[in-house]
């Protein structure tokens, strides 16, 4: 398989496995649970299943300034601020609805790379990041895209976990990791996310308790943290290899999938406006690909060497 086949070959991947969390992370959402406490837990998970990886490839987690540096910068921009933003939001919008607003993270990549120096302007390019927002127009803008018109609101503030995860991609793949991998500065970021996270929880009295038998509600939890870290742990690893907006554009098949799962397992139905919105953000993903496929292969070895030295 050549380089390039294999890159669009874990985006498809993370592509399915990111989309089933949207509809399983709704139903863990709306059954009452605060979105602070889901997130403590969803971290907790996280931990427990990198740490797992970490003892079994006997790699030990490094704490040194720079490390710590990097942790919190995706603690702040890749966990807290967007998985917190996500359960806020499913209990108020369909999970079809949050995976098309998902796809804005390639939108927001593309202008913040463009002004960090890592890429150029191009109109083709530039196409994309304007149908993108003529994508979330449709959503938030005909009285009959959204099952309540009040929930406009919730649409625009789900939009800064998107803007979030562009500026932790385009940060990932500007500084790299160093001397660590993307297993280990997930489960550093978690651990960092966790000391800002369960203090809130518990002054808020929004902590979850998990000793009480379990409904539907927490093994949704559970199957959507886990699925969620893993998926999250690849991203981590493709964006190092591929840049920040050629692995940003997950988002669009997260979006795909997330809307058809969306539609088998919570029967969810949408307007003919949502499956435009849909249309016009998978037409993105055509104008905002990178032009040279294989110059990601460059970047592999590049980051192989580097790893080796």
């Amino acid at each position: 398989m050549s380089g390039h086949a294999k890159y669009v070959a874990v985006l498809v991947i993370l592509g399915a496995t990111w989309g089933v969390t949207m509809p399983i992370a709704k139903v863990a959402a709306s059954t009452g649970h605060a979105a602070i406490g889901l997130l403590v837990w969803e971290l907790i998970f996280a931990v427990l299943v990198l740490g797992l990886i970490m003892l079994i490839r006997k790699r030990p987690l490094k704490f040194r300034r720079r490390h710590l540096g990097l942790y919190l910068f995706v603690a702040v921009f890749g966990n807290i601020i967007p998985t917190w933003l996500w359960f806020f939001n499913a209990a108020q919008l369909p999970a079809g609805i949050l995976a098309i607003v998902i796809s804005m993270v390639p939108m927001f990549s593309l202008p913040i790379a463009i002004i960090m120096r890592m890429e150029g302007l191009q109109w083709r390019r530039f196409a994309g990041v304007a149908l993108g927002a003529l994508a979330i127009g449709l959503l938030i803008g005909p009285e009959t895209s959204l099952p309540d018109s009040s929930k406009i609101f919730y649409v625009l503030f789900a939009l800064i976990g998107p803007f979030c995860y562009a500026i932790e991609g385009n940060g990932v793949a500007k500084f790299g990791f160093g001397d660590i991998d993307s297993v280990q500065v997930l489960l550093g970021a978690s651990l960092v996310a966790l000391t800002v996270a369960v203090p809130i929880t518990l002054l808020n009295d929004s902590w979850i308790d998990l000793t009480k038998p379990w409904e539907k509600a927490e093994f949704a939890l559970l199957f959507s943290s886990v699925m969620t870290t893993l998926a999250y742990a690849s991203f981590l690893w493709l964006v190092t290899r591929t840049g920040a907006v050629f692995s940003a554009q997950v988002s669009y098949l997260v979006t795909g999938f997330g809307v058809l799962w969306s539609v088998i397992l919570l029967s969810e139905r949408y307007s003919g406006w949502v499956w435009m919105s849909l249309l016009l953000m998978l037409f993105g993903l055509f104008l905002v690909r990178p032009n040279q496929p294989e110059t990601l292969v460059q970047t592999d070895a590049k980051s192989d060497n580097n790893a080796k030295s």
